[in-house]
């Protein structure tokens, strides 16, 4: 990414993201779809735990986002050697950060259900779904570093055919499992997600074996696993962000969920629907901002702003226009869109109005999101942590509080909040507030960019080579290096 044309370069980063992630967003939608073939209360179940999974899986993003800033600067200073020791400390991370998580979500599942305003049914549906989930963390978090590992060093589609192969084998696993199709027991909810850890098992064991080949561009040492503080201070101190912007969006999305959950099952059906089908715009945005941040962090490697500047502003463009597009499709044939997943006409009418306030604002937050990439690229995590905590928590649940309410009861304490009695739109004051904070948003984001704060690389001009401290650079290892 630090000479040549950049449109053909930045397409062929991208293209294998973006159809690892739209393979991944199939995933959630055949989910969804062989749910809906249980019943309402267990689509509505699977839409409330959508933002909770989603808040582990912007954790592990969070964290993989300083070793896409690292390895991708590390290999545009052409200090490869540096790249591969971050790679395993990574995976050092990403153990521990996920034993943990996933300790604390297996111990306080049931009031974080509670909290999110599951009952009866639904909250029978989700623990089932959530138990598993759980479970399957320390595979997610292993997967994403394997994918931010080789995303740093250029390769973007040796994951992506990792994808390929985990999204298909879900989606032939999930009748299986969730309706009791031939010698397997129908388990509804629980079996969609013992079908995703199978998936992610597969993914996660795939990608430590080819990490450990070395052969796509960084290789995982086991020498290199002892932990070393001072890189994994550096991806502390670089991912922290990025994990906090994560939790910015899925705590925010908790909330949005939980707000919608007090309309009733066919509105929370239909959320959980139309989030799934704008997910499909986010998997087309995000991974066009993570081959942006593979570019933008190569070029500021290479000692080249001005190109990381172009290669972003190319990014964006292309982006928006495309799901520009796609909203246009959705927002012409709505109800066909959300027909696809349910026959409920309560849901369906209700998915419709979603769609028409929210789609016309999808290009807006996908060129957000891009610019984000770029930030995290240059190893400025904060500026793209801030963007998604004002875009979520001043310019949407704010707003989805007054439009939608009258008042607001706290959980846990019974302490009513007013809010503007005189603006009192419903669940449609909860679409709006999405739209209005895609808008705002975008409007931030663009004159951020435009400050040119963020063109800084995050490694020295040496490459910040380990000292004699290091064990990496043992005779025995860097012998290992040299023949390989």
């Amino acid at each position: 990414m630090t000479t040549g044309a950049i449109p053909p370069k930045l397409l062929d980063l991208a293209w294998p993201l973006v159809l690892g992630n739209l393979l991944q967003t199939f995933y959630n939608l055949a989910d969804m779809f062989w749910v809906g073939r249980v019943s309402s209360e267990a689509v509505a179940a699977v839409s409330l735990m959508f933002p909770l999974s989603w808040l582990f899986v912007s954790t592990a993003m969070g964290l993989t986002a300083a070793t896409i800033a690292l390895v991708s600067q590390y290999v545009g200073a052409d200090e490869r050697r540096q790249a591969d020791r971050v790679v395993a400390q990574t995976i050092l991370l990403a153990l521990a950060v996920s034993s943990v998580l996933a300790t604390l979500g297996l111990y306080f599942r049931r009031p974080l259900l509670e909290l999110i305003g599951a009952e009866d049914q639904v909250f029978v549906e989700a623990l089932a779904y959530i138990e598993i989930i759980f479970l399957a963390l320390p595979l997610t978090f292993l997967f994403f570093a394997f994918r931010s590992s080789l995303q740093g060093a250029g390769d973007t589609r040796t994951a992506m055919w990792l994808v390929v192969i985990s999204a298909g084998l879900n989606v032939v696993l999930d009748p299986f499992f969730i309706l009791g199709w031939g010698p397997f027991p129908e388990m509804g909810t629980r079996g969609a997600a013992v079908a995703t850890f199978i998936a992610r098992a597969f993914a996660t064991v795939a990608g430590i074996y080819i990490l450990l080949q070395g052969t796509y561009g960084v290789k995982l040492y086991a020498g290199d696993l002892k932990p070393d503080l001072a890189i994994l201070y550096k991806l502390v101190d670089i991912g922290y962000p990025a994990t906090f912007d994560g939790w910015a969006r899925s705590f925010a999305a908790v909330a949005m969920a939980g707000f919608v959950a007090r309309f009733g099952a066919a509105p929370t059906a239909a959320y959980g629907i139309g989030v799934r089908l704008m997910s499909v715009t986010w998997a087309v945005a995000g991974a066009v901002g993570d081959a942006t941040s593979t570019g933008v962090g190569q070029n500021l490697g290479a000692r080249t702003p001005d190109r990381a500047v172009t290669v972003a502003r190319t990014a964006t463009a292309g982006t928006m226009v495309f799901i520009g597009a796609v909203a246009a499709l959705v927002i012409a044939f709505p109800a066909q869109a959300i027909g696809i997943f349910v026959d409920d006409p309560a849901v369906v009418a209700e998915g419709v109005v979603f769609l028409r306030i929210i789609a016309p604002f999808w290009a807006l937050f996908a060129g957000v999101m891009v610019i984000q990439g770029a930030f995290r690229g240059a190893g400025n995590t904060r500026e793209a942590m801030v963007l998604s905590f004002l875009s979520r928590w001043i310019f949407r649940v704010p707003v989805a509080l007054v439009l939608a309410f009258t008042a607001v009861t706290i959980p846990y304490t019974g302490i009513t909040v007013p809010t503007v009695a005189a603006i009192d739109l419903g669940v449609n004051g909860i679409w709006i507030a999405f739209a209005f904070g895609m808008a705002a948003s975008f409007v931030v984001a663009v004159a951020w960019f435009r400050l040119g704060t963020w063109t800084e690389a995050v490694i020295d001009e040496d490459g910040e080579r380990p000292g004699p401290h290091d064990p990496a650079t043992s005779a025995d290892d860097e012998a290992d290096f040299v023949d390989d």
